[in-house]
């Protein structure tokens, strides 16, 4: 059994031997243009106009959805449903 695996592990050495080595190609380096004059920044004015659209407030609920609280998503269980409380130990 091990000249049987020495034998395998020989004849796999072999044919990775044998076989074109390809090697992977990195991507090319990537062309940097210089910035131009056109894609400068705008300049900052002291001073200047601001957006004249007020300010967006928070939601603010009225009196009756205050007092009538959250609705429960589902109904009450049937009591059939319900377990008797835990005793306290």
């Amino acid at each position: 059994m091990l000249i049987a695996g020495l034998a395998i592990s020989g004849l796999s050495l072999v044919s990775i031997a044998r076989t074109d080595v390809h090697l992977a190609q990195g991507t090319p380096p990537i062309q940097v243009t210089p910035p131009s004059e056109n894609n400068a920044p705008a300049e900052a004015k002291p001073g200047g106009t601001r957006p004249t659209t007020p300010a967006p407030e928070p939601a603010t609920p009225t009196a009756k959805s205050q007092q009538e609280g959250a609705k429960a998503a589902l109904p009450p269980a049937p009591p059939e449903k319900i377990a008797p409380p835990l005793e306290k130990k």
